[in-house]
């Protein structure tokens, strides 16, 4: 199980990108909300209802965790200790942990990225204690995916299905979504 967590004031293409891609590839995806209800608003005023809320997720059946970008949703998802718990109970067990945009602060801030080649939205590097900034689009070290940005959505996504599945698990997908045809140009 994949779990895409929301905070008020979260990036929706970062967010929904993900579990677009996951879901077409036949991952099962929770969105969360990190509240008590599962209504959460973005950045720019869309409202979604997310499928359940943090105190019914499954740890224990957790394969990946991914934090969207956005603010004030990053800064959101960091006041949320319970999440902060399981973010490092989660990561330091070795499986897939995955943010974007200005989200990696998150990690750097529990010591996650210590080490690690990982990217974020220009100016938020300096939230990613330890982490070598690499400045790309996607970067994977470890068990450990970060993002750049809206416009990193879909190379983040396509990052994580082939993390989850395997190296050219998301080849017929990006055919399919036209993506190849956008690199081409």
């Amino acid at each position: 199980m994949v779990y895409v967590f929301l905070a008020t004031g979260y990036e929706e293409v970062e967010a929904l990108t993900p579990v677009d891609v996951l879901r077409r590839a036949g991952v099962e995806v929770n969105t969360v909300s990190i509240y008590d209800t599962p209504e959460v608003v973005s950045a720019h005023g869309v409202s979604i209802k997310a499928d359940i809320t943090l105190n019914e997720v499954d740890w224990q059946d957790a394969e990946m965790l991914v934090l969207p970008g956005g603010l004030p949703g990053s800064t959101n998802l960091n006041d949320c200790q319970p999440l902060r718990d399981a973010l490092k109970a989660h990561c330091n067990s070795g499986r897939w942990t995955a943010a974007i945009c200005a989200a990696p602060l998150v990690l750097g801030g529990l010591g996650l990225l210590n080490g690690k080649h990982a990217t974020c939205y220009p100016g938020f590097e300096k939230y990613m204690d330890g982490a070598i900034y690499t400045a790309q689009l996607c970067s994977k070290d470890g068990n450990i995916i970060t993002g750049e940005g809206p416009a990193a959505s879909l190379p983040f996504a396509y990052t994580l299905l082939e993390a989850l599945k395997g190296d050219g698990a998301a080849d017929a997908l990006k055919e399919g979504m036209m993506f190849n045809h956008l690199m081409e140009k």
